[in-house]
């Protein structure tokens, strides 16, 4: 099978979808001749010209609302947001109307939308352009969120957010978009609610988030040669949850462990986690431990930057620690 980056992935799902329903259309700042920053956007607008790739204005409440309202009369738009920590500026179109209008008109009118934007720290770009956000938007009914973990849960879960007909959300890893890994020639769509099983194991599962799925998997080569087997799952999308396979390994392994890069503090770490307390307490080793970022700004210093986010090394730590019956606090 090929290999493609991310980045080529989102790009040849957005295409693809384009070709196929003429209603879909992409709006957002440098979204058209500069292709977004990261580039993941280049050669669309030559395809699809500017009435389908609309260049914005530095206005992010602006563009969102019309695009809340270009869903609400018959189109699909996707939505860019430059980074993902400038989602504080477009909450009230996101949150009080594109997640809400469905519920309030009585089920008259719906709003399939797709925001894709990005999360991830270690990129150096200080405090205001490296927060994962997502749990912001879990928060909230109405919402779809989708996190993919690698090229080919990229293209998929975006086919999939295009053609559903409520609000989407899906987060990049902004370090991911040049990761290559295998991706069909042919159409497919992945489910949203349906997690994936990356490694089997017996002993722990680690549960991962995005670019934690890729942590994760490197503790799980770690605790491997240490005879310790662990289950490696990837969610992909956080609303909604696939809470029956994640469940189902708890109860398999007994031990949790649950990775992800957003603060830790009232996250996603602490909603899955407290889930599997809640449904699967009795076959349960020891307490399901959190995995976030620090609680602190994200620093621009790589040397303290490094520190804020999970390592496979200290996931793999902590699942000792598992192991050995150490009780251990979410630190």
């Amino acid at each position: 099978m090929r290999q493609i980056t991310l980045s080529q992935a989102v790009n040849e799902a957005l295409a693809e979808e384009m070709r196929r329903d003429e209603t879909v259309f992409i709006i957002g700042e440098d979204v058209a001749e500069a292709g977004t920053p990261f580039k993941v956007l280049a050669g669309l607008v030559e395809e699809f010209g500017t009435s389908r790739v609309v260049d914005t204005p530095i206005a992010e409440p602006g563009f969102m609302g019309i695009a809340v309202g270009a869903a609400m009369t018959g189109t699909r738009p996707v939505v860019d947001l430059m980074f993902g920590d400038f989602i504080y500026l477009i909450m009230d179109q996101l949150c009080n109307q594109a997640a809400k209008t469905h519920y309030m008109s009585g089920g008259k009118l719906k709003v399939p939308l797709v925001l894709r934007t990005n999360l991830g720290a270690t990129r150096r770009s200080a405090a205001q352009h490296s927060q994962s956000l997502h749990a912001l938007v879990a928060h909230i009914p109405g919402l779809k969120v989708a996190m993919p973990s690698s090229a080919y849960e990229a293209k998929g879960l975006m086919k999939t957010a295009i053609r559903d007909d409520n609000p989407v959300v899906i987060f990049e890893d902004k370090l991911m978009y040049n990761d290559k890994a295998p991706v069909p020639e042919e159409e497919y769509l992945i489910p949203f609610g349906e997690a994936n099983i990356k490694r089997e194991g017996t002993d722990i599962t680690l549960i991962g988030t995005s670019s934690m799925v890729q942590v994760c998997e490197k503790a799980a080569e770690i605790l491997a040669g240490e005879g310790i087997s662990a289950e490696v799952i990837d969610p992909r999308t956080i609303v909604p949850l696939d809470e029956a396979t994640l469940l189902k390994s708890a109860r398999k392994t007994s031990r949790v462990i649950v990775v992800d890069e957003g603060h830790q503090s009232y996250g996603v770490t602490g909603e899955i986690a407290s889930r599997i307390n809640e449904k699967a307490f009795y076959h349960l080793d020891a307490p399901v431990l959190r995995m976030g970022a620090m609680d602190v700004p994200v620093p621009f210093s790589p040397a303290l930057e490094d520190i804020t986010v999970p390592t496979p090394e200290g996931v793999a730590e902590n699942a000792r620690r598992l192991m050995s019956g150490e009780m251990i606090h979410a630190a």
